[in-house]
């Protein structure tokens, strides 16, 4: 007989013709959960002559089993509907509920098929009539039941991947949207690549307007953090800048109503924000640039590649309410582009140790690359950040790159602000 929280194992081994391979590598593990003592003993007779060989531990009711649940995970749970402390289908609910990634087979008496019946509609995997299975039918449905619970919990673990693909692509899609230019004034290239760890999505984001004057504004910023909170307040912050600049709103008051939001909106007050935000008038000679705690940019001639980073002010929701961020010009020579980013593009480690590419080794990359095109510059830009970070398991962070060009009527010209010259 077969004594409560002894483990038994059948005594043969199985031919492989009546296994899978996942019972090659190991015995699955049963628990028991029967109050009759004969009935027991059937079980380890039915385990002792199956072909396919399980560790057994049996248990005289559900009080027993909550206990062996709570100190280990069975493959299976063979399970009587006539406890004396849980009955018919609430059996099963309570091993759901104390380990619904347990696959569960019932057993019934002769005149219970329907009980079973109603027990697997309740979430078990297969039932068994008590004196009529034969050892081989019972091998099979304790193997096919494990399978199927493993097929089940796939099939949900693809579900939750998908629907999170889904919520992942619409975050995207508000993080980066299409550049709405209403004429050919102005050349803009933009480029989004997630950081390694992302499955998590990142507050970055960009966006580009023009208005029907002409004017061109454009933004890049990130929220700090990963994942769906920080993507939904990027995605916030990125359709509250676009409203502001249609509505008119521009310069530090329109950064004012941003932190607003941002500060109403995020989930935890330690979350920040930081961004640049740029103003290029019909013919003037000079971009206005507003920036809060956000990296300088790249000034881009065809003879050259140069740091610029004009004075600025805190991210963010970092001091809400108190924070005032001056509205700078830049005078920039003609044919020049300037290039936005978000600072995961240099914040990757390079090497074997724990140095990071920096804002001087990110100046270097861009010095190097001859491409003139706008497109294979920011690809080679990014490509060679990834390529440097690739011994330490690729950049972190998201990267959002914005390369803008201006020409026609929208061509700014000379420079005036603070430089590096690396």
């Amino acid at each position: 007989m077969v004594r409560p929280e002894a483990e038994t194992v059948g005594s043969s081994s199985p031919r492989r013709e009546d296994t899978d391979v996942v019972w090659q590598w190991r015995e699955p593990s049963v628990l028991l959960v029967e109050d009759d003592s004969g009935d027991a003993l059937l079980v380890e007779e039915l385990v002792a002559d199956s072909a396919l060989k399980m560790r057994l531990r049996w248990v005289r009711s559900m009080a027993d089993a909550r206990e062996v649940l709570a100190r280990e995970t069975p493959d299976c749970v063979l399970l009587d509907l006539n406890l004396p402390d849980a009955h018919g289908v609430e059996a099963v609910s309570q091993i759901r509920t104390h380990a619904d990634q347990v696959a569960v087979v019932v057993l019934t008496g002769l005149a219970g098929e329907e009980t079973g019946l109603a027990a697997v509609a309740a979430g078990a995997q297969d039932y068994l009539v008590k004196g009529r299975v034969e050892p081989d039918l019972f091998g099979r449905a304790v193997r096919y039941a494990i399978q199927r619970k493993q097929a089940e919990q796939a099939a949900v673990a693809l579900r939750a991947s998908q629907m999170q693909a889904r919520e992942n692509a619409r975050l995207e899609r508000g993080l980066l949207p299409r550049p709405l230019l209403r004429g050919d004034g102005v050349e803009a290239v933009a480029r989004y690549r997630p950081g390694r760890s992302q499955a998590l999505l990142g507050g970055d984001f960009y966006d580009i307007v023009q208005s029907t004057d002409g004017t061109v504004h454009a933004v890049v910023g990130d929220v700090s953090g990963h994942g769906p909170d920080e993507a939904a307040l990027g995605v916030a912050l990125r359709i509250a800048w676009r409203t502001l600049v249609l509505g008119g709103v521009a310069g530090a008051e329109q950064l004012t109503r941003l932190e607003e939001i941002l500060v109403a909106e995020r989930a935890r007050s330690e979350v920040f924000a930081t961004l640049t935000s740029l103003t290029v008038a019909p013919g003037a000679r000079h971009v206005r640039i507003t920036r809060a705690g956000h990296p300088g940019m790249l000034l881009r001639t065809p003879s050259r590649v140069r740091w610029v980073e004009v004075p600025g002010g805190p991210a963010l929701g970092v001091v809400p309410g108190v924070a005032r961020w001056p509205v700078e010009e830049l005078q920039v020579p003609d044919g020049a582009a300037v290039v936005l980013f978000t600072d995961g593009l240099f914040e990757g480690y390079v090497g074997r140790g724990r140095e990071r590419l920096g804002e001087d080794g990110l100046l270097r990359l861009a010095r190097d690359i001859a491409a003139p095109a706008a497109e294979d510059f920011v690809d080679e830009l990014i490509g060679r950040a990834e390529e440097l970070a690739e011994g330490q398991g690729g950049l972190d962070d998201d990267v959002a790159v914005l390369h803008l060009r201006w020409n026609g009527n929208a061509r700014p010209t000379r420079d005036g602000a603070g430089e590096r010259n690396g």
